[in-house]
């Protein structure tokens, strides 16, 4: 019957696990294709970026492989020689009491070859670093902490081994007036105390523009107001969040003879009202207390 796993024979697996320790029975050590390593690119953005997509370009160094030698560190048309010292296999073998050990070579780094004529590009290492630059479409709705994966643009593998990945880590930079908790838009507008008491009809700004938004007469200072469709979309989803709005009544600091004239009538005719309110309540509570 068969079965789900495909892979190394027990040969490899043996080799891999006791290789080190009892050599390699006299073969050659194979260099086995590895995933190049990953890289990571921090990239900040405006809220407004974050919130609607965008596109933004990104410039980062890293190594290829030597266009010149192809990788291997040699001038064109010279190879490399097999090593001296390890006769070739990559390892240096010695006694150890009853057990043949081998460890790598240290003179070819466990290669089994020693370059002679260096390419003069790469100076022998097979590698150059070069500046590569890359267009990113910043999907709508990311938030700090997102990560955007460019496969392949890792660094390169090594012995034919494919590219490792480019991880763009995103962070969105503080804005003045707005703040965001995940899909809701957060932000404080104030009103005069005539308009909190009257009512009235005012703008606030969006990360869309201003929208109009309707004040009741008697609005107390921390009332908060919804503007729905003006927060933040989920990555991948189409509706957006809300805009959530804290209205505070902004007390004047400078007052002309006239305002104070008005005021002290109005206060005259209102009397201590909040006061009263404010008694009662104290009222209430130290009666139960009592009780």
């Amino acid at each position: 019957m068969g079965g789900g796993y495909s892979g190394a024979g027990f040969g490899d697996i043996f080799e891999d696990i006791f290789g080190d320790f009892f050599g390699n029975f006299g073969g050659t050590r194979r260099q086995r294709p590895a995933k190049g390593s990953d890289l990571r690119y921090d990239l900040d953005l405006s809220l407004s970026e974050a919130i609607f997509s965008t596109e933004k370009t990104i410039d980062f160094p890293k190594w290829e492989t030597c266009k010149e030698c192809r990788g291997s560190g040699s001038e064109p048309g010279k190879s490399p020689e097999t090593c001296t010292s390890c006769k070739g296999t990559g390892q240096i073998r010695f006694q150890q009491g009853f057990f043949s050990v081998s460890k790598s070579c240290s003179k070819c780094q466990g290669t089994g070859k020693k370059i002679t004529h260096p390419c003069k590009k790469c100076k022998g290492t097979g590698r150059i670093q070069e500046h590569k630059s890359i267009s990113l479409k910043i999907p709508a709705g990311v938030d700090t902490g997102s990560r955007l994966r460019v496969s392949g643009e890792g660094e390169p593998g090594e012995y034919g081994g494919p590219h490792g990945d480019l991880y763009v880590v995103l962070n969105i930079e503080e804005h003045p007036f707005f703040k965001r908790e995940g899909t809701e838009i957060f932000c404080e507008v104030p009103i005069s105390f005539p308009q909190a008491a009257l009512g009235t009809e005012i703008e606030v700004p969006t990360i869309d523009g201003t929208a109009k938004l309707k004040i009741p007469s008697g609005t107390q200072s921390g009332k908060l107001f919804t503007i729905k469709g003006k927060g933040a979309p989920r990555v991948g989803g189409h509706q957006r969040g809300n805009q959530i709005v804290r209205i505070y009544v902004e007390v004047p600091t400078k007052l002309t003879s006239r305002q104070k004239e008005l005021l002290e009538e109005f206060s005259s005719i209102n009397g201590d009202e909040v006061s009263k309110s404010f008694k009662e309540k104290l009222k209430d509570l130290f009666t139960g207390v009592e009780n």
